[in-house]
């Protein structure tokens, strides 16, 4: 441990058998290391963005035992939305100065790729400046097995209807052992990371997220991690990573184990350690609730997502989440912590200091 430790000390990276070794030192070390690589990075700096998420249909195809959202599980009210219903939130977010919109569907079988992504379009012809952050890897997956598309066409449709950025939802845990459990027939990890890279080889940035706090073990999130890492080496694409925290309500998981503020503080630290390559670290407040939110920043973390207006995917899950947060809150909390607010764009370019 000692020599880990030295390591950490001198910022020198670490290996996986190194990495599963974090979880037995104390949570005020882990911290204490954590938050040391987040100042060099970041300094005193937590940034957010004013976003809105729009989740146009809840009709799944899939069956995933973690999910509250998908019409198909114990959320008993399907909706689809149609183009003119989602202009309609677009129009009324922009007069609040929204600068992103966040879509992401559930893989609804009874519509049409066209109803997937021209939607894309017709937000950026009206408004060119607002960032789409849009379609996961799995809903690429979806339409990929749908329609006969493969990836890369899929790729080029996004591109020329108008996605800026790619969201890293779909991605859970890797290990395809416990997927079976959870998300059996969504995306696979080889083609979740797959599609990622054909993203990033297009120039092109997205995030990635990590599902945890369900039936996985600690070394399944080192391995997850790793995978990540292992990418980001050959694409430098990632622009972040978001530990979520599973929500326990409405879920078909079966498991006793409760998820505790230390575990997932522990968590966010150890990303930070081993993500050396990925500079944005984000406690994603939605899953985690915004108190514990601005604790992770000095475990880490140096982001909370953004105002989101609107949220139905965590808080069908039980995330206190449904109406957003204000951006007086996000400030106001910020500061009190002796933190500086950042509120950034999408790809993490300051657009202003508070």
């Amino acid at each position: 441990m000692k020599n880990l430790l030295k390591k950490l000390e001198n910022e020198e990276r670490i290996n996986q058998e190194e990495a599963n070794k974090l979880w037995d030192l104390d949570l005020f070390t882990l911290g204490k290391l954590a938050h040391k690589r987040r100042e060099k990075l970041h300094g005193k700096k937590v940034y957010f963005n004013i976003n809105r998420h729009i989740n146009p249909t809840n009709i799944c195809a899939d069956t995933c035992k973690f999910c509250a959202f998908s019409a198909h599980r114990k959320n008993p009210n399907p909706y689809i939305m149609t183009h003119e219903e989602i202009m309609k939130i677009v129009d009324e977010t922009v007069t609040r100065g929204t600068k992103e919109v966040h879509i992401v569907s559930a893989h609804n079988k009874d519509t049409s790729w066209q109803w997937y992504l021209e939607i894309f379009k017709m937000i950026k012809e009206k408004y060119p400046n607002i960032h789409i952050k849009a379609m996961t890897a799995a809903e690429i997956d979806f339409l990929h097995r749908r329609f006969a598309m493969s990836y890369e066409e899929v790729i080029e449709k996004m591109l020329e209807y108008g996605v800026d950025s790619m969201p890293g939802g779909g991605a859970e845990i890797f290990d395809e052992e416990i997927r079976k459990k959870i998300c059996h027939g969504k995306v696979s990890s080889e083609n979740w990371l797959k599609i990622h890279k054909l993203w990033h080889q297009k120039g092109k940035q997205s995030n990635a997220t990590m599902l945890f706090g369900h039936i996985e073990e600690r070394e399944h999130r080192i391995d997850h991690m790793f995978r990540l890492r292992n990418l980001q080496d050959e694409t430098g694409g990632f622009n972040a990573f978001i530990p979520l925290v599973w929500q326990r309500d409405n879920s078909f998981i079966q498991t006793d184990k409760i998820m505790d503020s230390e575990e997932i503080l522990k968590t966010v630290a150890i990303s930070r350690l081993v993500l050396d390559n990925i500079k944005n670290i984000k406690a994603y407040w939605a899953t985690m609730t915004l108190n514990l939110a601005m604790v992770a920043q000095e475990f880490g973390a140096n982001d909370l997502d953004g105002t989101i207006e609107k949220e139905s995917i965590q808080s069908a899950g039980g995330a206190k989440s449904a109406k957003g947060t204000s951006l007086k809150t996000f400030i106001d909390m910020i500061k009190t912590a002796n933190l500086i607010p950042v509120e950034r764009d999408s790809l993490y370019n300051e657009l202003k200091i508070y």
